[in-house]
C-alpha cells in the first residue's frame, strides 16, 4: 500500500509539473487529481495542491470567469495567484470533494441557501470574521458558514416597442396575458418562481414567506399555456426577448441590462417588484489553499473598491451599501442595492430555501414537465 501510495503521489508531482510549465491546465490538473484520489481510495492529496501558490475561486462560468479574473487581479499582488473555475460549485460537487478527500477548490461562488445547508453537514469550515469585515456587508445574509459577496435580482425584462408607453410594472401585469399579449418565460430551477406567482396572486410582500407552496404552482400552471419555455442559462431568456419569441420574461437583471445594450432599448427592464437576493462565499473544508488564504481573498473581495469593480465589470451589485457613492451614475441605475432600487424589491429569505428547496424544486419539475 505505500508504494501504490508513494506512486500516486508522485503522479500528483508530475502533473503540479506540468502546470507550472504550462503544458497542462490547472482544471485538468484537479481532475486529473480526483480520478487517482479516488482510484487510490486515499484521503486528501494536500502536498500537491498546496504547493500550487494559488487560490482556487469556483464560480458558475460564461462571463462570470473572465468578470472575477479582472475585478479580482489585485490580489494577485497578495503573493497567491487567483485562478477561477467556471466548472459551477453545486452541493453535490462541494460535498463530492470534501468527501472524498479531494478538494480543488478554495472558495465557492454559491448559491446562500446552499451555504446554510452545506455548513450544517460539516462540509465548509466557518468564516474568520476577525479576518473577514462583516461590517461590510450592508445587505445579505451573514452566518457561521457563508456571507454575502454581491447580490444580483431577478426582473421582467419585456418589449418596449409593444409595451413602452404602458410598462409593465408588477408580476401581477407579468401574469397579464389580456394587457400584455404574448408569450412568457420563466426560470426553470425555480428561484424566485414562487414569490413572483403569489405576488401576482396578491399576496403582499411582508406576507410571502413562508411560501405557500400549493398557492404558487396553482398560479404558475394558470400561466403554463403562454410559457413557451423555461429558460436554463441567462443566454437563453436573452435570445427569447431579442428574437422575439417571448413578449416578457423573467430573468436575471444582468442579463436584462445586456439584451437592453444589444437591442437599443428595444428591450425594457426595471426593478419594480424585482425579486432581490446575495449570493454567497464560502470555503470548503480542508481546501488546498488552506483557510488563512481563503479568508485572505474574501477579505479582499469585500473591499469597497473591489466590489465597485465587479460591479463596473459585470453589473453584480455590492453588498455594501456605501459602496454605490462609488460607482458611476449609469451604474447606480442599474445596481441592485441601490438606495432607490432596493425599496423597490422584495428580498428573499434564503433560510425558507434552505429548508425547502430540493422538495419544492421536485414538485415545480413535475409540473412543468408536464
Amino acid at each position: 500500500m505505500k508504494d501504490k501510495q508513494h506512486f500516486i503521489e508522485d503522479v500528483a508531482q508530475i502533473a503540479q509539473q506540468r502546470v507550472e510549465a504550462g503544458t497542462l491546465s490547472r482544471r485538468s490538473f484537479n481532475q486529473l487529481l480526483m480520478v487517482i484520489a479516488a482510484a487510490a481510495g486515499m484521503g486528501p492529496l494536500r502536498k500537491a495542491f498546496a504547493d500550487s501558490g494559488s487560490v482556487v475561486v469556483a464560480n458558475w462560468g460564461g462571463d462570470a470567469v473572465p468578470a472575477f479574473e479582472k475585478s479580482f487581479q489585485a490580489f494577485n499582488a497578495a503573493g497567491m495567484k487567483l485562478q477561477v473555475d467556471g466548472s459551477g460549485p453545486t452541493e453535490g460537487a462541494v460535498k463530492t470533494q470534501v468527501n472524498s478527500g479531494a478538494v480543488r477548490w478554495d472558495v465557492c461562488d454559491g448559491e446562500m441557501y446552499s451555504s446554510y445547508r452545506l455548513g450544517k453537514e460539516g462540509v465548509l469550515t466557518p468564516i474568520d470574521y476577525s479576518v473577514v469585515d462583516k461590517s461590510l456587508i450592508g445587505y445579505g445574509d451573514v452566518h457561521e458558514f457563508g456571507l454575502a459577496n454581491y447580490s444580483y435580482s431577478y426582473v421582467m425584462g419585456y418589449d418596449a416597442k409593444k409595451f413602452g408607453k404602458n410598462p409593465p410594472k408588477s408580476w401581477a401585469d407579468f401574469w397579464d396575458v389580456k394587457k400584455y399579449p404574448g408569450k412568457r418565460t420563466l426560470y426553470k430551477w425555480m428561484s424566485a418562481n414562487l414569490e413572483c406567482a403569489l405576488l401576482a396572486d396578491g399576496v403582499t410582500p411582508d406576507k410571502l414567506y413562508p411560501l405557500d407552496v400549493d398557492r404558487a404552482l396553482r398560479k404558475i400552471e394558470e400561466l403554463m399555456p403562454h410559457i413557451v419555455t423555461h429558460w436554463s442559462t441567462g443566454a437563453e431568456c436573452q435570445q427569447l426577448l431579442r428574437d422575439g419569441e417571448v413578449s416578457m420574461a423573467q430573468m436575471w437583471h444582468t442579463r436584462a441590462q445586456l439584451v437592453k445594450q444589444d437591442t437599443g432599448g428595444a428591450i425594457d427592464w426595471g426593478f419594480d417588484n424585482a425579486i432581490v437576493a446575495p449570493s454567497v462565499w464560502m470555503v470548503p473544508k480542508n481546501n488546498p489553499a488552506g483557510a488563512a488564504n481563503a479568508m485572505k481573498f474574501i477579505a479582499f473581495a469585500l473591499r469597497p473598491e473591489t466590489q465597485a469593480k465587479l460591479m463596473e465589470v459585470y453589473n453584480m451589485g455590492p453588498v455594501d451599501s456605501k459602496v454605490n457613492s462609488l460607482l458611476s451614475a449609469e451604474l447606480q441605475k442599474i445596481n441592485p442595492t441601490a438606495p432607490d432600487n432596493l425599496r423597490k424589491q422584495v428580498q428573499m429569505n434564503n433560510l425558507w430555501y434552505a429548508d425547502h428547496y430540493s422538495d419544492t424544486l421536485n414538485r415545480y419539475l413535475a409540473l412543468i414537465g408536464g
